[in-house]
Parts: structure tokens; sequence; C-alpha cells
């Protein structure tokens, strides 16, 4: 009887042992991991919420371009899309330059070879390239009148540009006479333009009645050369 009465005894120890050391458990688990339970719950209501609200699953809104999430290389590194590169000259870009004439408003358009200096270059580039142009430009061009060019279009398979000129009217101009010597006018035949130091005396007769009518000269090439066959 005392045995099994110290039996008895030792099972019940055991179990209040237990649920003591249980309750220790959860407790010491809830000290050093506070919120745990919570949050969990907190979490599997969050992952659902039509579940919460009582909306139906096509009820929810689908994510838009800007909510989907970015993709991450398996470093778990965000991978950013790359960026369009932006279009370049190349030496099989086609350069075609339209030529404006002012004075006689005509234009003409031509295929010509890229200029090696405009190869590489983008378009912000070559806009800073021709405003260079437009401030030095060769002497070829500003004896046909050059005034300016501006760029009409631009991509990486075409390019077209457009160069303006101007022609200088020929002057034309008057021989006439003040106090026995050669005075030239302008145009308007009143406006004097030069004095000259040709004595109307010393030119041929023919060519002092001429003169003395009012001799009208084409143009300026003209003008200097009668100046240098009769200047002393």
């Amino acid at each position: 009887m005392k045995l099994v009465k110290r039996i008895s005894l030792f099972m019940a120890l055991s179990v209040v042992m237990l649920g003591l050391g249980g309750y220790g458990a959860l407790k010491a688990e809830d000290f050093f991991y506070p919120n745990r339970y919570h949050i969990r719950s907190a979490g599997t209501s969050a992952s659902n919420p039509n579940r919460v609200s009582g909306a139906r699953p096509q009820d929810a809104q689908p994510l838009s371009v800007a909510d989907e999430p970015e993709e991450a290389d398996p470093a778990g590194q965000v991978i950013e899309a790359a960026a369009t590169p932006e279009p370049v000259v190349t030496a099989d870009t086609l350069y075609l330059v339209e030529n404006v004439n002012l004075t006689k408003g005509t234009a003409t358009q031509t295929q010509e070879t890229m200029p090696v200096k405009y190869i590489g270059l983008t378009r912000e580039e070559l806009l800073e390239e021709m405003s260079f142009y437009c401030e030095n430009p060769p002497l070829t061009e500003l004896e046909q009148g050059f005034e300016t060019v501006e760029l009409t279009a631009f991509s990486k398979d075409r390019v077209a540009v457009c160069k303006y000129y101007r022609e200088e009217e020929p002057k034309h101009f008057y021989l006439k006479v003040a106090d026995h010597f050669i005075i030239v006018c302008e145009e308007d035949g009143q406006t004097l333009y030069m004095n000259t130091d040709i004595l109307l005396e010393r030119l041929p007769d023919s060519l002092q009645r001429e003169i003395m009518a009012g001799k009208p000269v084409a143009s300026e090439e003209e003008l200097y050369l009668f100046l240098e066959s009769y200047s002393s």
C-alpha cells in the first residue's frame, strides 16, 4: 500500500513538474519573441483582404504597371531596364542638303556625302556644330551669299539640313561731271558714290558726251575697269 501511494505521488509530482515546465517554456518564448502569434495572425488577414471585407475575388483591382514589382537578379539586386540609346550620325546616315535662294525664290535638294566632322554626333552636338558653322562660314559660302543653315530632320538613318543664300543684286552707277571732274553717282543718279581725279577734258570726245548726259555703268566691275583705265 505504501508503495502504491509512493508511485501515485511520484506520478502526480511528474505531471505537475511537466505542466510547470511547459508553462515556463511558453512564458519564455513570449518574453523573447513578443507578439509573434499576433503578427502571424495579422499577416494572414492582410494577405487576403477580400475575405475580411467579404468582397469577391473578381472585385479586386488589378495591379497597375507602376505597382508591379521590379525584377531582381539571383543576387537580389534590382535590374533596371536598359535606356534607349540616343541616335548618332554614322557614315551610313543619309545626308540631304536643301539650298534655298532667297533672292530668286528657288530651292534645290541634293544628296551629299556625310561630312566626317558630323559622324558620331548626337542631335544636340550637331546643332552646336551648325551654330559654329553659321558664325564662321567658309569664304566660298560667303561668296555665294550664305546667310544661315538649319537642321530640318535628324535620325540615325537620315539627316536633312537647309541652307539659305541671298545673292547680292548688281549695283548700277552713273558717271557725271562736277567742276570738270568725273563723279560717280548711285542708282538713283543723284546720290554721290565717289569723287575721282579724272578730268573730263582728258577723255575722248564721244565719251565726254556720254558722261555729260549721264553715262550708266552696269556693275562695280565695269566701274573699276573705267577708273583704272582713265585715272592718272
